[in-house]
């Protein structure tokens, strides 16, 4: 395998699978040695960066962030760079999940998820569960923030992806990012666009770079990369763009310690 600058990695449904919500034991040090060996971790999830920082608090000073689905991105403490929903649009997005039956709306702010929930089961799920540092307020719609992403979320999985891609397809970028969760965001924007202005500022190129997903919301970002990975669960359409296939990431992990010569 050549060799390898920098490694973007999805979370749910790749590094945490089977709906885990913490990392195993031995990630943290397998990302450390990847480190110490030349070899950058970025995280490239639809999570938060507090999330992401809770997430990998070991190591949280060793990797990059490219968080919110490609929408914005951290490094070293810096923000390299932010997307911005145009908020009119926005506010429609909004109010058609609120009309939507059973279907929970997140807005996405730099640090924080503003919520207004139906169910208050949703607020605990995403502060106790997916560990989110979350809002609630009595309109969202009052939200001043910025809008960056916004997110349905239905918990026993979202129905009619196409009627979503119909009414917003044209105008914003419409992908599922797990069984319940679909997220829109401004037009074009994905995680391949994000982890290039990473790569940018690191002054790396994407061919010395590994991604490693399992969604529709990965596939931009393995078509970018010189070393496309799929986990052995991940959709058809990415196990078909893939290179490499891995039943763990820490699994790969592992062989690239051993394949990889020192820098």
């Amino acid at each position: 395998m050549q060799k390898i600058k920098l490694i973007a990695c999805d979370l749910d449904g790749t590094l945490l699978l089977n709906g885990a919500q913490t990392l195993r034991e031995t990630t943290c040090d397998l990302i450390k040695a990847l480190y110490d060996r030349g070899i950058l971790f970025i995280a490239a999830s639809g999570r938060q960066y507090t999330n992401l920082q809770r997430l990998f608090e070991p190591v949280k000073d060793k990797i990059g962030y490219l968080c919110e689905n490609g929408c914005i991105g951290f490094y070293q403490g810096k923000r390299l760079f932010k997307e911005r929903l145009d908020r009119t649009l926005g506010q429609e997005i909004m109010k058609t999940i609120m009309d939507t039956e059973g279907a929970e709306v997140l807005l996405s702010g730099e640090m924080v998820s503003y919520l207004q929930p139906n169910d208050p089961r949703f607020v605990s799920h995403m502060r106790d569960v997916v560990r989110n540092d979350v809002v609630v307020v009595p309109d969202i719609l009052e939200t001043q923030e910025e809008y960056m992403k916004i997110s349905v979320y239905e918990e026993n999985g979202i129905k009619h992806k196409e009627l979503w891609e119909k009414r917003f397809g044209s105008r914003c970028t419409v992908v599922t990012g797990g069984n319940d969760w679909l997220d829109i965001m401004p037009l074009h924007i994905n995680k391949a666009t994000g982890l290039r202005q990473i790569l940018s500022y690191l002054s790396i190129s994407p061919e010395d770079c590994m991604a490693i997903g399992d969604n529709d919301n990965d596939m931009e970002m393995l078509k970018l990369v010189g070393v496309p990975v799929a986990v052995k669960s991940a959709k058809p359409e990415i196990r078909e763009i893939a290179r490499i296939e891995t039943e763990t990431v820490e699994e790969l992990f592992q062989r690239l310690l051993e394949e990889q010569p020192d820098s």
